[in-house]
């Protein structure tokens, strides 16, 4: 049986390990959490290297793709410096791919039109694909990847500015340690709720869910949240706040929707071909496996 192992610099109270048909493959998933500790992340990527079918890197960026340019994260790519066989990936294919179109997808699903159509994305550098789509659906977005990201009080309208910052930034932020730019280890369970205003710009909040979790306000009534790396704690947590509805961009497996990273090293688990996978190659398998977004209700309106 193949099997896909991630591994996390975010907490191990998130561990999981299931078995997940993908066609005519079972393929075991597996999650390690180091809780922040990258010397033990490079110790198990190195340790297991060959003997897994595919591993996922989870908890950091190997690197940050805006359209077709891919910036590297140094913290990210000294974990994996060691890895000779297995292939790996940090899910960033499966970001530009399938989260494309992951509000075309998800909108059938909702009981009610959007309205108005406004949207915050804490960090959209690292999701550009969801941004995409959102900016095709015709949202009126913000990024606040300045505030969340660096903790500058600075927001970014529109998708030519959030380019052209990245341009600009990424070069420098790659350099920086990833304890500065993401939350690792417990810090993954903590909310501290945080810039409020923006969490209330519209009836949308997309992205990575450390981000949104990590400064969710009290009150989240209504809101859409559209994410992918959720277990049943968080989706107790959003439903406590009264979010309305939760589309995650990969399937549910067991309660919980895994991290791109871990649905692309099954995807490449699958494929067989013992490499990481191309742009049209994983759209294909898109395609042929019917790939779609979970949606949930957690509170009507």
């Amino acid at each position: 049986m193949k099997h896909v192992v991630s591994i996390s610099l975010g907490s191990s109270s998130r561990d999981k390990k299931v078995e997940f048909q993908l066609g005519h493959e079972t393929i075991i998933l597996e999650r390690i959490g180091c809780d922040g500790d990258e010397k033990r992340a490079r110790t198990l990527f190195a340790e297991m290297d060959g003997k897994v079918t595919a591993f996922g890197v989870g908890g950091v960026e190997l690197y940050v793709r805006v359209v077709n340019k891919n910036y590297p994260l140094r913290s990210g790519l000294n974990l994996v410096k060691d890895v000779k066989h297995t292939p790996y990936t940090d899910g960033r294919g499966l970001k530009l791919t399938l989260e494309r179109n992951i509000f075309q997808l998800a909108e059938p699903c909702f009981r009610q039109p959007i309205v108005p159509r406004k949207a915050m994305m804490p960090v959209a550098a690292d999701r550009y694909g969801m941004a995409e789509s959102l900016h095709r659906a015709g949202f009126d977005l913000v990024f606040c990847d300045l505030m969340f990201g660096l903790g500058l009080p600075f927001p970014i309208y529109g998708l030519a500015r959030l380019r052209t910052l990245a341009a600009i930034l990424m070069p420098i932020v790659g350099l920086m340690p990833i304890s500065m730019l993401y939350p690792t280890g417990q810090n993954q369970e903590e909310n501290i709720p945080k810039y409020e205003k923006w969490f209330h710009y519209g009836p949308v909040i997309a992205g990575d869910f450390q981000y949104i979790r990590r400064h969710m306000p009290l009150d989240m009534s209504g809101k859409v949240i559209i994410t992918n790396t959720t277990t049943p704690r968080d989706l107790e947590l959003m439903q406590s706040r009264g979010v309305s509805c939760l589309v995650t961009s990969t399937p549910r497996i067991e309660g919980r929707s895994f991290g791109t990273n871990v649905l692309e090293a099954a995807l490449i688990a699958y494929a067989g071909k013992g490499r990481a996978l191309t742009d049209a190659e994983l759209s294909g398998l898109v395609k042929e496996l019917k790939l779609k977004p979970d949606v949930q209700i957690l509170n009507p309106v």
